[in-house]
């Protein structure tokens, strides 16, 4: 199946490239981790944020962080480039992330409720895949997805334009891609805080005046 259309050309080698391994031009430096992946410069390796800086300054860069030993990704910057919607995410480090790559597990236990439709793993929240790399083999497999933001917009148009979604209403998939692709806070704003019960004073007595 084609799926030019439904993937931009820099996914897959995003899904492939190998990170966090010492740059050979910064080595000494601090922060020489490659751990860095430009969106313009196709098929280009992993890079440290120093030669983001030198090489790739004016460049669509995403920056590849790691949980548990497995590559993950910010929803606040790769929710910018790709339609995520499907997607697990999770929340770590006070950030909510997800996955490039499907993570291997033993069996899924009985009475899970919610499964990857590609590799079987158990997610929390009633989610299609675990990672990116699952959706695109979903992709490429079904074709019922796309990872274009402007397919994205134009679907959801299109389903307006045919009455499917009521403008005033939202349908459970547009909850769903709220829930995971929304930029909002991790933890709920602090509420204000109550009335206060104390009693206001009355303000200072006044003694009457003196008679003649």
């Amino acid at each position: 199946m084609d799926t030019t259309s439904l993937v931009p050309p820099w996914l897959e080698p995003l899904l492939t490239t190998s990170f966090f391994s010492v740059c050979r031009l910064h080595g000494d430096a601090a922060r020489s981790e490659c751990n860095m992946f430009c969106l313009d410069c196709n098929g280009a390796d992993a890079f440290c944020f120093y030669c983001r800086s030198s090489r790739h300054k004016d460049h669509q860069v995403i920056q590849i962080r790691r949980s548990s030993y497995h590559d993950v990704v910010r929803v606040s910057e790769i929710q910018k480039v790709l339609d995520i919607s499907g997607v697990q995410t999770y929340v770590i480090n006070s950030a909510r992330v997800l996955f490039l790559n499907e993570r291997p597990q033993p069996k899924a236990a009985k009475g899970v409720a919610h499964i990857c439709e590609i590799c079987g793993r158990s997610l929390l929240d009633p989610f299609r895949f675990c990672s990116l790399g699952c959706k695109l083999v979903g992709i490429k497999r079904n074709g019922d997805g796309s990872f274009k933001l402007e397919a994205k917009n134009e679907e959801l148009l299109m389903e307006r334009r045919e009455g499917i979604i009521p403008r005033r209403s939202v349908s459970s998939r547009e909850e769903e891609e709220l829930r995971e692709g929304a930029q909002q806070d991790i933890y709920p704003s602090t509420p204000p805080p109550p009335p206060s019960n104390a009693r206001r004073r009355k303000g200072i007595p006044h003694r009457a005046p003196f008679g003649s």
